[in-house]
């Protein structure tokens, strides 16, 4: 990943409905969410939601299947693992121990 590409991404991430969107759809991978479940979830009209689902699969960080006519949408784990990394490939000048705080919070979520 370079840095253009994880600037998009964060860019598509801020703005809260679709950071709400991007995390519903994280909670619910595998499956995914027809895209009129996301809106009535967050509770914006369905073509706003579009619109917000296009610029997340336009940054890498979701995608979708056209099942007749429902427009499922999953996110890209991989992507979002990707810039994740990107951020923290770094961290602590190459001291992991300083990153252990870290690492062991996102394990502990993985767990809960």
């Amino acid at each position: 990943m370079d840095n253009e590409s994880v600037i998009v991404a964060l860019g598509a991430l801020a703005q809260a409905t679709r950071l709400d969107a991007f995390r519903l759809l994280v909670r619910h991978e595998p499956e995914g969410l027809p895209a009129g479940e996301v809106a009535k979830a967050l509770d914006v009209p369905q073509n706003t939601m579009s619109v917000h689902l296009a610029t997340l699969a336009r940054a890498g960080l979701v995608t979708s299947e056209r099942r007749s006519r429902i427009i499922n949408y999953r996110a890209d784990l991989d992507a979002l693992r990707s810039v994740m990394l990107f951020l923290v490939k770094d961290c602590c000048g190459g001291r992991a121990e300083l990153c252990h705080p870290l690492a062991d919070e996102l394990l502990a979520c993985r767990a809960a």
